[in-house]
């Protein structure tokens, strides 16, 4: 198989999108917009990628920190797609094959698109393959011009065109296929001869017409996949069509998702067949879902590991949690980072948990806070219970041993420990540690003044 390099151009700013976050960093369905082509180019099986960088490069380096096959090229002024490919070259000195040039703005660009483009670069021996796509409506892109025997002769931007190319309804999407020694050998006779000064990489393809070498075009099937984002309005039109993919995908393998548009999955997200998503819910963070869940309306999954037959109840949030098996929460329940709750393990309405570890059978039916505490299997949290983890300057452990009996309304001022198979009654604030199968019980003594409301009558 011949060697394939990918450049991928994203060092511009992206002022339409008026923020203060460069364009290809902005999130697309989970990820950052730049990692779906690089994710395609990976599919179509590049064996190294350069990033050409420039705005926040070291933005941009951080999202792929640790990816062995991941280069980055600055590109200090933008001076055009020429000159971006140009800087790039210098990180890829003696690399012999075939270079794929992406944009880091086309995050709908499948692999499966790339390995067709390439195999039809590679039959024809082609110095250049250019995707490209049939718009009805092509104002604002680069116009494809072809010869009689439809071969590419040049590609014309917009602003160049004359009115007759204007009508052309082909369009060019950024996207080529090069010979490597044609692209190095070729790259710096690129000149600034146009109405923006710069210098355009498809002034190659007129290069490689006058020395008779084959340039080529090949339309995608979907034109979406070419859709360049640059301002907010695209970006979650491109953010809506690969939720669709995703969904897609996840009813393909049995997941049933109630009403897919009201439903935000995002990439990375492996869930379970005969799963029963409600409308309005959110997951994310590579979160897994085992199979024969329920997750109801409304809830937000993220960075979570959930079991089998789960029931999310509405309006719950999870945040990088961990689930056994037959595990209920909610409603509107909220399990902050660190919660990790074994088999059969109830959560009810209203509950909130963070840092704590509840064993099998263990249940915290509603009203309650558990911050910082290890709870045993089959333990009762009554309704208002509330570890009182923090004292203003640290955190502290609350330690639950199993088969506890925690009443309502129960204060454990942490670090404090409850003994296995203890009962704390309802109103006891707990402050020293509770030996095991102990009552544990404080309360002031309760005082009635008989005939006091009727004094108070006028």
């Amino acid at each position: 198989m011949e060697s394939l390099a990918t450049v991928v151009l994203a060092a511009g700013k992206g002022t339409r999108m008026k923020s203060g976050l460069i364009k290809v960093l902005h999130p697309a369905a989970g990820l950052p917009m730049i990692a779906w082509p690089v994710a395609a180019a990976r599919g179509a099986g590049s064996d190294a990628i350069v990033l050409v960088i420039g705005h926040q490069a070291s933005a941009v380096q951080g999202a792929f920190r640790g990816a062995a096959d991941i280069r980055c090229a600055m590109q200090e002024e933008q001076l055009g797609t020429g000159h971006a490919v140009a800087c790039a070259l210098e990180t890829l000195t003696g690399f012999r094959g075939t270079v794929l040039i992406l944009c880091g703005d086309t995050p709908l660009l499948r692999a499966e698109t790339l390995r067709s483009i390439l195999a039809y670069h590679r039959e024809n021996k082609a110095a250049i393959t250019v995707l490209t796509a049939l718009m009805d409506d092509p104002f604002g892109y680069g116009r494809v011009v072809r010869d009689p025997a439809g071969r590419v002769n040049r590609i014309v931007e917009q602003k160049d065109a004359t009115e007759e190319e204007r009508e052309i309804r082909e369009i060019n999407s950024g996207i080529y296929c090069m010979d490597s020694g044609f692209l190095f050998n070729n790259i710096n006779d690129i000149n600034n001869n146009n109405a923006q000064g710069e210098y355009y990489l498809t002034d190659l393809l007129s290069i490689a017409v006058q020395k008779g070498l084959t340039c080529l075009a090949l339309p995608t099937a979907d034109a979406d996949e070419i859709m360049g984002v640059n301002d907010r309005v695209q970006l979650a039109e491109a953010g809506r069509i690969l939720r669709g993919r995703i969904n897609r995908e996840h009813m393909l393998n049995g997941v049933t998702l109630i009403d897919p548009e009201t439903t935000y999955i995002d990439h990375g997200v492996t869930i379970g067949a005969d799963t029963v998503i409600h409308p309005g819910c959110q997951i994310g963070g590579g979160s897994v879902i085992g199979s024969g869940c329920e997750i109801e309306g409304a809830v937000s999954i993220s960075d979570c590991r959930i079991g089998d037959d789960c029931h999310i109840k509405a309006a719950s949030v999870l945040e990088s949690s961990e689930l056994g098996e037959d595990v209920a929460v909610g409603p509107m329940a909220h399990l902050r980072p660190g919660t990790v709750l074994g088999k059969k393990v109830k959560i009810g309405n209203f509950v909130e948990t963070k840092k704590i570890v509840m064993g099998e059978g263990s249940k915290a039916s509603h009203l309650t806070y558990l911050g910082d505490a290890e709870i045993g299997r089959d333990v009762n949290i009554g309704c208002g219970t509330i570890t009182c983890n923090y004292d203003g300057v640290n955190k502290h452990r609350t330690v639950i041993g199993d088969g506890v009996f925690i009443g309502s309304d129960v204060q454990l001022v942490a670090p404090v420990s409850v003994g296995r198979n203890s009962l704390v009654a309802a109103g006891t604030t707990v402050t020293v540690d509770v030996p095991p199968d102990s009552l544990a019980l404080s309360r002031v003594p309760q005082v009635n003044k008989e005939g006091w409301r009727l004094k108070k009558k006028p």
